[in-house]
């Protein structure tokens, strides 16, 4: 009898995305006092992070939005916006941080 295998897939970005939307959820509260920008740090270390990701499993869907997150929360050269569009962009980018922590996938099999 022959075995017919679906090629098994890893969600390598699954843990960064976690870890990126719970600093997300956590700076929507500290977008007006200072720890804002240690939010800002985790929030694009794991972006870029997921950008690579993304690049390595030739998932073109993801990098472009993700750079925006990266380059949006930089704390070397931060953006200055309105307090309630912050938070409505930590929300915004969380949606889009757990879509690509789903349907970026790198095939195990070689």
């Amino acid at each position: 009898m022959t075995e017919y295998r679906t090629p098994a897939r890893r969600r390598t970005a699954l843990l960064p995305a976690i870890l990126l939307v719970l600093a997300l959820l956590i700076g929507a509260g500290f977008s007006e006092t200072d720890g804002f920008t240690v939010v800002r740090y985790v929030v694009s270390i794991f972006a870029l992070i997921m950008v690579v990701f993304a690049l390595q499993t030739k998932n073109w869907v993801f990098p472009l939005p993700l750079l925006a997150i990266a380059v949006l929360w930089n704390p070397v050269w931060p953006i200055d916006l309105a307090p309630d569009l912050w938070r409505a962009l930590h929300y915004i980018a969380g949606i889009v941080v757990v879509l690509a922590g789903v349907f970026i996938k790198q095939r195990t099999d070689v």
